[in-house]
């Protein structure tokens, strides 16, 4: 493969504008009409894989357009940060190829098919969570393929002292210690069945109040940092644990949805087994640490996302060094 082939193009304006123009047409022809669900899985020389705008999504972009450039597709990265704006594009054509996440993937079609009042499909059970996303998926004409191994989802911090002295490693942990916990986290945590009402209900543990600071951000960290709160809701590739001296409690009844990596492609132009192939080999190796490491080499260590993307993929011998 020409190392030309496998740089990533500058995304122009007019790019971003058409996509733009894209959702305001979204209520056009049936996607029946259109012929996007019947024909056959499609395999485009030339794709597009789109990133969500964040590190993370990012990184997982970059990597799955260098693993299509190893299998000799020609490709380009295209970032949009708004799901309404790149999930159309996605059906459309515009975009092949997308990192997504399994839970939050199939509530927001869910949302999108059924109304903002539809029950969520997605759930802590990853079977049952991609047979509800491929069912909602399928109709648009897009295909999702295997979940991976990297799972990036709620989780809740405390601090390492915190944890040693009331011997913490889970959240059941907490439950049983009867510790008052003052939780740092988004003002809507009091009603999500996953944050407030989950903890209380799933593990016993006592929330006094939740500190409204965000979903790990640097407030927020700080605050449990400085003993103003116990503990802080963020997300299990949150690269920064360390720089505040916090650790994760882990999940051992399942009370988070299955939020794993997965590639979700444009059926009639990315659906062919050669796609898969080749997005499959990250799933085989790549973590929910790894992922975490990835983040931090970018976010706290100030690396370009395409070199760190390029060495992991060379470190496990998915691309061929210098490739």
């Amino acid at each position: 493969m020409d190392k030309a082939r496998c740089d990533v193009r500058a995304v122009r304006v007019a790019a971003v504008a058409f996509l733009l123009t894209l959702t305001a047409c979204a209520t056009g022809p049936a996607l029946e009409e259109r012929g996007e669900v019947t024909a056959p899985p499609g395999d485009s020389h030339r794709l597009t894989v789109g990133s969500a705008g964040f590190t993370e999504s990012d990184l997982l972009a970059r990597m799955y357009a260098l693993l299509l450039d190893r299998a000799g597709y020609e490709t380009t990265i295209l970032s949009v940060t708004n799901r309404e704006i790149y999930e159309p594009a996605l059906e459309s054509g515009q975009i092949d190829v997308v990192p997504e996440y399994a839970a939050t993937f199939a509530d927001w079609l869910n949302s999108k098919a059924n109304g903002a009042d539809a029950a969520p499909v997605g759930s802590p059970d990853l079977g049952a969570t991609m047979t509800a996303l491929r069912a909602l998926a399928a109709p648009r004409g897009l295909v999702v393929l295997d979940a991976g191994r990297a799972v990036d989802q709620n989780a809740f911090a405390v601090a390492a002292s915190y944890a040693a002295k009331h011997r913490l490693k889970t959240l059941s942990d907490l439950g049983r210690s009867g510790q008052p916990v003052r939780l740092a986290a988004g003002d809507e945590c009091v009603q999500r069945p996953y944050c407030e009402p989950g903890l209380k209900k799933t593990y016993g543990i006592d929330i006094t109040a939740v500190d409204p600071l965000g979903v790990g951000t640097t407030p927020a960290k700080q605050a449990v940092q400085n003993g103003q709160d116990q503990m802080v809701l963020t997300t299990t590739t949150d690269a920064t644990l360390d720089d505040f001296g916090l650790v994760l409690l882990k999940d051992d009844k399942k009370l988070q949805n299955a939020d794993c990596i997965v590639p979700v492609v444009n059926r009639s132009r990315a659906g062919s087994a050669g796609v898969k192939r080749a997005l499959d080999r990250l799933n085989t190796v790549l973590t929910t640490k790894d992922l975490a490491s990835l983040n931090e080499q970018v976010d706290s260590w100030r690396r370009l996302p395409e070199d760190v993307a390029r060495n992991y993929l060379e470190s496990k011998r998915l691309i061929p060094a210098g490739s």
